[in-house]
């Protein structure tokens, strides 16, 4: 179980970075970091989030936006070199198989999030750190496999996942919040460097050729926030994976970019975001280490995690009070602005959008008393009973919570009972899941049942499991091995659309999202 840990102070090698010469600060830390500069602290808390991420990479398999891309895939051929998710051995270009086996794990907006303490940070611009750098790692660890090189050994896989995530959070957390609401999908933008230092770590890149990778992944990074609720959200995370490998392999190869990306007034930070957090950028990178200090907070629901703390609430209410879906004539949310403009959706009309509309998240509570990853499913989304109850949930911008900040994710709720009783209750400010009430060994095990069952074998399950805590965690070959044998459902292996799929919200409701979404 992760605890609270006191911050890690790091690698000797390790300095504060000059506020203009970030990007060389960064190479340095890619190119210098060994496995033994890594806290045990670091190490421990990897090993949850690995575990984590490897079930949601099989978990995307449930999800029609997965099939398309591995059938896009294999459509599109290439070179045999790291094998595709669901793919039964099948092997494809790293990068492909790095955009797969990415949006695979976003599908479900079920991975893990960054924390911050900063007060000025809107919650929902820090990034959905493990994905890019572990998939990074994962497809080259592979591929050199495949090409009969010495197998990448758990150490060296270590080093490289935690080197990316580092990277990618440190630049997540130094940029100011108006990277986030001007309409950047962070994960998508900032992954892109995380999944492009765990590739520079696995080919060996020497400091000018990371730099230069650094400014390749600097030009390829993007994700814009209006495709939240639809499957080019996952896609997002798919190609900032795959960016970041192709930002590595081209730099190996020689190929330029600028060697100074994240400095200076055209860098990536100053054009995406209006520069660095000038007190925070000196810290440089693994000062202390991100992962340990603040943390990384593991999902509980398949949905965003601005939700979570809200949907807890309601669970609660309802437990507590066995309320009964006839019973309810009203629920009321008060929340902020880091609440209400990004979970855009006021009424969900499928899986997808549900997964960023309070109304469908809190019917699901009161329906279900939990939010499954099939809760999600369109068919349940559209029955009569979930569409009804939907419109009973009322959403307030509350002034009062709105002026605390948005470094916590703030809520009350409010049900009112045909028979006129009235329950409340506020949001607990200690995130599930996060480093102040962190999952337990056995609920995230839970949760990786839930997400593998029927999906992969008893043998594989225990195989992956041994990443939480076992002696022997398999290696990057058996990850793979695993993750290609996983069953794609066969619902959609062949061709079929989710139960009652259709198309989205017309143009006008999605014009009419668009507008309530704006930052006020």
């Amino acid at each position: 179980m992760q605890k609270n840990m006191p911050a890690a102070t790091v690698p000797t090698r390790a300095k504060a970075t000059p506020p203009d010469a970030i990007t060389a600060g960064c190479a340095r830390f890619i190119v210098d970091t060994r496995y033994e500069d890594l806290p045990e602290a670091a190490l421990a808390i990897a090993r949850r989030c690995m575990f984590d991420t490897c079930g949601l990479y099989v978990a995307g398999l449930h999800e029609q936006s997965t099939r398309v891309l591995a059938e896009f895939a294999t459509e599109q051929g290439g070179a045999p070199q790291s094998r595709l998710l669901g793919g039964g051995g099948q092997r494809v270009p790293a990068t492909t198989a790095a955009r797969v086996l990415g949006a695979s794990a976003h599908a479900h907006d079920f991975d893990d999030t960054q924390v911050s303490h900063d007060p000025k940070h809107v919650y929902g611009l820090l990034t959905h750190p493990s994905v890019p750098p572990l998939t990074a790692a994962l497809v080259l660890a592979d591929a050199a496999q495949a090409r009969g090189t010495a197998a990448v050994g758990w150490n060296e896989l270590m080093r490289a996942f935690l080197v990316g995530f580092e990277v990618e959070c440190k630049i997540s957390e130094w940029m100011p919040a108006d990277h986030y609401l001007r309409g950047h999908h962070s994960s998508g933008t900032v992954g892109t460097f995380g999944a492009t230092a765990a590739a520079a770590c696995l080919l060996q890149l020497d400091e000018p050729q990371v730099r230069n990778a650094i400014g390749i992944a600097a030009s390829f990074a993007a994700g814009i926030r209006c495709s939240f609720g639809t499957m080019t959200k996952p896609l997002h995370v798919g190609r900032a994976c795959e960016n970041g490998v192709l930002a590595a392999q081209l730099a190996q190869k020689g190929f330029t970019a600028d060697p100074d990306a994240l400095d200076g007034r055209w860098g990536f930070p100053a054009v995406l975001a209006g520069g660095f957090d000038s007190a925070k950028m000196h810290q440089g990178f693994g000062a202390t280490w991100t992962i340990v200090d603040p943390g990384v907070s593991i999902k509980p629901y398949p949905s965003g995690i601005l939700t979570h703390q809200t949907m807890d609430a309601m669970r609660a209410l309802v437990i507590d009070h066995d309320v009964r879906p006839e019973q309810v004539a009203q629920v009321d949310l008060f929340a902020g602005d880091n609440i209400i403009n990004p979970i855009r959706y006021p009424i969900a009309a499928n899986g997808l959008q549900a997964k960023f509309s309070m109304p469908a998240l809190l019917t699901m509570m009161v329906l279900f008393r939990d939010a499954p990853i099939r809760a999600f499913e369109d068919g349940s989304v559209k029955t009569d009973a979930f569409q009804q109850m939907q419109r009973k949930v009322r959403v307030h911008r509350d002034a009062e919570i709105n002026a605390q900040g948005f470094d916590l994710i703030r809520s009350r709720v409010r049900i009112t009972l045909v028979d006129g009783r009235v329950l409340e209750r506020e949001a607990d400010l200690r995130y599930r899941g996060g480093p102040l009430l962190p999952m337990t060994d056995q609920e995230m095990s839970a949760k990786f049942h839930a997400c593998t069952d029927a999906l992969i074998d008893a043998t594989a399950a225990d195989r992956l499991t041994s990443l939480l805590a076992g002696p022997t965690p398999p290696l990057a070959d058996e990850l793979m091995a695993i993750l290609a044998s996983a069953r794609i459902p066969d619902r959609l292996r062949q061709g079929l659309p989710r139960d009652g799929q259709d198309e989205h919200a017309s143009g006008a409701a999605a014009r009419g999202r668009r507008e309530s979404e704006r930052p006020r």
